[in-house]
């Protein structure tokens, strides 16, 4: 049975697999006698382990394209998988396994939803897929991740209850991030993921918050109890439905509670004995309500003495915060349930906020609050949170796009153009730019290099229906309504129930009955 890390009392989850005092003692009283063995008679049964997928077969299994070699010697190696389930229509998950291939191989592994298909520009060739530990995709900036898709060996699979299923639609990939260790010798891995669906849609959405301070993590060697903290007020009530901690070797203690509005500390979650072999996500077995005002806290404790049997560094050294298992890290997250979900994006703009005041150069907490503050129709306050970013980061194209978005939402339609510009002259194939631009040399007249961008977007997304839509107005502008009705006719074969593609089929119609 793997060890179960949580302490008592503190957070109850569910499945929990752990010993009852009372059984801890047999069982070392047992030992303490030599381990007798008991009547024949009363042996019970072996245990039928399964065999193959946990939860039966899937719905649908992807495979890696292609294997990759882990090297015999050297440093942990951070591998990027690609899948792509090649669905015709939108599914809702249940359920997801990973089956990573060579279990001994693998610390652990996440998957991420790319639904723009963005991480396949960093593959050498297609199917390759592409190193490194942080999955930079493209992703829209309201599409926070919502639940936790991770393997760790002794896992078992988590299946969503009711309403809570994940939405995985046509086009859209999976992305495995996995953490893989050197043995000795060269080792192929190549692994598949199984997909559970079902018929019933997701009706809640959950949103997944990270306590972090990796930028305080500076141990010094022999130091037995250093602690890194980080605290977060939440804006709005919610429910906690999970949490997951994670550390490397030197993580110790972990304490995870709440301070609520009238002053009591809810326990959320302690681990007396951090073990990174064993870590997992932990599901509560019933929602804990976190009342608007309450303070989340995270305290990690980290062991840099000798006496800590899985410091890796003999003699100590000093730590800090990266990627490796000899490094560090110092995470906390849970996911949560608002209340109302029209508040969202008020828990995803004080997320953004808390980052900023712990970290102000990060370029992407400013793109993120930038774009939030368009979403709550602030356009004016989205500037100068945006123009942080681009000043951060000028040769990045999204902080150009939005900025170009927000310049334009304020009337500064000439600005806006140079700022969808410039993020093309960065990355020419960045579409959110050149569908944005498209828009824009629209709105202020530039009919034909309008219908040129809108051409391009088109021809990546030939099943958006809301492109189609906008390209039909420009040739409504225009009075060319034989182009524009093309366009509505896409719009609504790719979504039949699109408002603004029915209406403006219509008028379509009626000026070509016109004539």
């Amino acid at each position: 049975m793997p060890p179960w890390l949580p302490a008592a009392g503190y957070g109850e989850f569910a499945d929990e697999r752990r010993l009852t005092a009372d059984e801890i003692a047999l069982i070392a009283n047992w030992a303490k006698s030599g381990a007798p063995e008991g009547p024949a008679s009363e042996t019970p049964p072996a245990p039928n382990f399964t065999e193959g997928w946990q939860l039966g077969a899937p719905d649908l299994v992807v495979e890696a394209a292609r294997a990759y070699t882990i090297p015999a010697r050297g440093p942990d190696v951070f591998y990027n998988f690609i899948f792509s389930p090649g669905i015709s229509s939108t599914k809702y998950i249940r359920a997801i396994e990973i089956r990573p291939g060579k279990t001994h191989l693998i610390h652990h592994a996440n998957v991420v939803v790319d639904r723009a298909r963005s991480a396949r520009r960093q593959e050498s060739e297609p199917g390759a897929g592409f190193p490194g530990m942080d999955v930079k995709i493209v992703r829209n900036v309201f599409d926070f991740d919502s639940h936790f898709l991770f393997w760790k060996p002794g896992s078992t699979p988590w299946v969503e209850p009711d309403g809570f299923a994940w939405r995985l639609d046509r086009g859209n990939d999976l992305v495995l991030n996995a953490h893989m260790m050197t043995m000795g010798r060269p080792e192929d891995v190549k692994p598949s993921i199984g997909l559970y669906f079902t018929d019933k849609p997701a009706k809640y959405g959950p949103i997944l918050i990270q306590l972090e301070h990796d930028g305080a993590l500076n141990i010094p060697p022999g130091d037995a109890d250093f602690v890194v903290t980080d605290r977060f007020t939440l804006p709005l009530d919610a429910d906690a439905l999970a949490v997951y901690p994670h550390a490397h070797y030197l993580g110790h203690v972990l304490e995870g509670y709440a301070i609520l509005p009238n002053g009591t500390r809810k326990e959320l979650i302690l681990i007396r004995h951090w073990d990174p072999k064993w870590q997992a996500a932990y599901h509560y077995r019933q929602p804990v309500f976190l009342p608007k005002g309450s303070v989340l806290v995270m305290r990690w404790h980290y062991d840099n003495s000798a006496a800590n049997p899985r410091n890796p560094h003999r003699p100590p050294q000093r730590v800090l915060s990266g990627n490796q298992s000899t490094d560090e890290m110092a995470h906390l997250s849970f996911q949560l349930l608002p209340h109302e979900s029209g508040q969202r994006s008020a828990l995803e703009e004080a997320l953004m906020r808390h980052q900023l005041e712990k970290y102000p150069d990060d370029y992407q907490a400013h793109l993120w609050l930038g774009a939030l503050k368009i979403s709550r129709m602030d356009p004016s306050g989205a500037v100068a949170v945006l123009r942080e970013a681009v000043k951060l980061q000028p040769k990045l194209p999204e902080g150009h796009s939005w900025l170009g978005v927000a310049l334009g939402a304020i009337g500064l339609s000439r600005e806006a153009i140079e700022q969808f510009r410039l993020a093309l002259k960065v990355q020419p194939d960045y579409i959110p730019a050149r569908y944005n631009l498209a828009k824009a040399l629209a709105r202020s007249g530039a009919f034909t290099e309008a219908i040129q961008d809108f051409d391009q977007v088109v021809a990546v997304f030939p099943q958006d229906a809301q492109v189609h839509n906008d390209f039909g107005e420009l040739y409504l502008r225009m009075g060319r309504p034989a182009e524009a009705l093309g366009q509505f006719e896409k719009a609504l074969a790719a979504n039949p129930s699109h408002p603004a593609a029915l209406k403006n089929r219509d008028t379509a119609r009626q000026q070509l009955s016109g004539r």
